[in-house]
């Protein structure tokens, strides 16, 4: 059997991944290809549970390294349980956030430079890497409206000033521009209909063979 492909989207806070990682759903869906969309911190029961950690509270409750770790060890349970077991099995997995999340905001936004980001990501998931990551690029001023707007309880990194949404973005494009194989970047300040057409184009671009509607 083969191996499913596992996309992931990353972006600042209020990019708009979660509902494009529904929209994707939909398309894989009708492409008849199993699929799961998931999300980091979370997946699985325990990392839930450390999710609820992590984002609750304010800003200042947890030291750029501990969010590091914690955050780290929701992944390793996310990987082991639900995303490593259904790509064996075939199924692809669709992931708002994995580890570009932990470069960008503990490494950058947070301070810890890459190379201790790096040295913690090698000790536990190894080699292990997303098929493809879709960067979604928006000005942070545009994402601080949109999180105040939507609803629902702020959490420690929607509180987050101004200055460390602009660092969080420009971690972001560093990565892009590191990985261009495996990230695209596309403008997530346009309609949600166009973004849900780029990424179907970058998809059947990234995988030979692939054909959705």
């Amino acid at each position: 059997m083969k191996p499913g492909k596992f996309i992931t989207l990353e972006g600042g806070e209020g990019a708009g991944k979660t509902t494009q990682a529904k929209r994707l759903k939909e398309v894989l869906d009708s492409a008849n290809i199993e699929n799961v969309v998931t999300r980091e911190p979370g997946g699985t029961f325990g990392a839930e549970a450390i999710r609820d950690l992590v984002l609750d509270g304010t800003h200042e409750r947890w030291s750029g390294m501990t969010e590091l770790l914690l955050m780290y060890a929701a992944r390793l349970d996310h990987m082991e349980k639900l995303i490593k077991p259904a790509l064996a099995r075939g199924v692809w997995v669709i992931c708002d956030r994995f580890s570009d999340s932990s470069l960008a905001y503990q490494g950058c936004a947070r301070g810890l430079g890459a190379d201790r980001v790096a040295a913690v990501h090698k000790a536990v998931m190894g080699g292990f890497k997303p098929d493809l990551t879709i960067l979604f690029d928006i000005d942070p001023i545009l994402t601080q409206k949109r999180v105040k707007t939507r609803g629902g309880e702020l959490s420690r990194f929607d509180t987050e000033t101004l200055e460390f949404h602009k660092k969080l973005r420009q971690g972001f494009l560093d990565i892009a521009k590191t990985n261009p194989e495996r990230v695209k970047t596309i403008d997530a300040a346009l309609s949600r209909d166009a973004i849900a057409a780029q990424i179907r184009h970058i998809a059947m671009k990234q995988f030979e063979g692939l054909r959705l509607g």
